[in-house]
């Protein structure tokens, strides 16, 4: 491991407390586990513990909901035992298979009704209310994967949309399995061509630098019909990177002279289609220029500042993610409230 690894581990878990809390882990647990390292060096083998604790109450459970719900928490801590950028890549790769186990399983007893999507370059779990529903696809960034966004995924399917959580090369359950693709419109097409009856209504939402990759997408791929970003970058400044984003790009990229190439490509597309942008005010990473371009160059772009918000906006998830998906739900035709009654 790097110098990086040696850094405290008390700044780096203040930082991602408000990011694993909206991922669906309980808060206290968290603390109580971070308290514990000294070093960023501990955190991999802190929070793949944690996951084993889960599957251990999976395995007590005498109702299936509990065990669904103990083997979404293992999920989870699995997974955030791979966010930082672990130049170990079996352990890595180990971390990152074990989330995937653990959602299957999860989603086998609380969504049994779940796809479970592959492609050339990608995986995916697919939901549906409906067979005609609009269809929404999740696109995480940067050490990010689609067990985070279940959430969301909920969020949007309780306002009766389809929703596709997708990893791409580098992502999530593929994070040692290639490197990233600049050119995702190619897993986003594979990823339409594995949905059976694909609708007419699609729809990107894009986090963290899978910001920049759903407006990449939507410039190449006409049969989206609308895409939110939200803290996507849209222009970086290697130089003046911390070091957590050059690393994850040089471990991801294969080396630093494909990590620069790769970083170098980071822009703001004209999008074609209607798009929001949502930036947070207090979302300052050095060397990371916000959203704002990205919704200037758009055909029909709009752009939202959360002055509170952090990266994601998981500390003000209410002041923006209702009214942003019913925007995306009715940018795709689908003004019917499921809930609502006459």
């Amino acid at each position: 491991m790097t110098a990086f690894f040696d850094e405290p581990a008390a700044p780096f878990a203040a930082a991602n407390r408000s990011r694993a809390v909206a991922a669906g882990l309980d808060p206290h647990q968290y603390d109580e586990v971070t308290a514990g390292l000294a070093s960023l060096r501990e955190w991999t083998d802190a929070f793949t513990r944690t996951g084993r604790e889960h599957l251990a109450l999976a395995g007590e459970a005498r109702l299936t909901r509990s065990a669904g719900e103990a083997f979404r928490d293992a999920a989870l801590w699995f997974y955030f035992a791979t966010v930082l950028p672990n130049p170990d890549l079996a352990e890595h790769g180990r971390a990152a298979a074990a989330s995937a186990d653990a959602l299957r399983r999860s989603l086998a007893r609380l969504a049994p009704d779940a796809e479970h999507l592959t492609g050339p370059e990608f995986t995916g779990v697919l939901r549906r209310p409906s067979p005609d529903a609009p269809l929404v696809v999740l696109v995480p960034g940067m050490n990010s994967g689609k067990v985070e966004f279940m959430p969301i995924a909920e969020a949007l399917l309780h306002r009766g949309l389809a929703v596709l959580a997708i990893d791409g090369p580098g992502q999530g359950e593929l994070a040692v399995r290639g490197p990233w693709a600049a050119d995702y419109q190619r897993i986003v097409r594979q990823a339409f061509d594995a949905v059976d009856g694909l609708p007419s209504g699609i729809g990107l939402v894009g986090l963290s630098m899978g910001g920049f990759l759903a407006s990449v997408a939507a410039l190449h791929e006409p049969r989206i019909g609308a895409v939110v970003t939200v803290s996507g970058p849209t222009a970086l400044t290697w130089d003046e990177l911390p070091p957590y984003v050059t690393e994850s790009f040089v471990l991801r990229m294969g080396g630093e002279a494909a990590a620069r190439e790769f970083a170098e490509r980071v822009t703001a597309p004209p999008v074609p289609q209607p798009l929001r942008v949502l930036d947070g005010g207090l979302d300052v990473i050095p060397g990371v220029a916000n959203g704002a371009e990205l919704a200037r160059r758009a055909a029909n772009g709009e752009y939202v500042l959360i002055p509170e918000g952090n990266h994601l906006l998981e500390n003000r998830r209410w002041a923006w993610l209702p009214g942003t998906l019913d925007w995306l739900a009715a940018r795709l035709g689908h003004d019917h409230d499921p809930a609502r009654s006459f």
